[in-house]
């Protein structure tokens, strides 16, 4: 049985999902426009203002798999469904994302190069939900073995 603490900081969790949500939907909806001020604003070439719109929704695409999978591994998670196969794939899906986005930023670094922070921040972030995920699957197989000797 859950706490009350747990169940109101999975919900907190789950609140920022939302919020998170309509903030990459509203980017999504206003990227073109948010971009060709920016470019105007720092001098950019329309070439340059192009690809980093390209790159903002291959990004986003990423964004919202991410999200989903967050918000599957919170619902499991308030089911007290911890140690399962479907939280270690949404973990790995959670991982892939990130590492998708340092990727899809590192090659922006080509044309603008303050992508290289948005790069050690996705990849960094793999790194840890990667960490996390192979606590997971380990938990998982302790469990699994425990279940066996029961």
């Amino acid at each position: 049985m859950q706490s009350w603490l747990n169940s109101k900081s999975l919900l907190f969790s789950q609140f920022f999902i939302g919020f998170w949500a309509l903030l990459l939907a509203a980017l999504d909806l206003g990227g073109w426009w948010i971009l060709h001020w920016f470019g105007a604003l720092r001098g950019l070439a329309e070439r340059k203002i192009l690809g980093i719109l390209v790159l903002l929704y291959l990004c986003s695409v990423l964004g919202w798999l991410l999200l989903h999978a967050m918000w599957r591994l919170l619902g499991n998670l308030r089911k007290e469904k911890v140690f399962t196969e479907e939280n270690v794939r949404l973990l790995h899906r959670v991982s892939w994302c990130c590492a998708g986005a340092a990727l899809l930023c590192l090659i922006g670094v080509g044309f603008y190069p303050p992508f290289l922070f948005a790069v050690a921040a996705a990849g960094f972030m793999a790194l840890i939900v990667r960490i996390v995920r192979n606590v997971f699957q380990q938990a998982l197989l302790m469990k699994d073995e425990l279940d066996l000797m029961i």
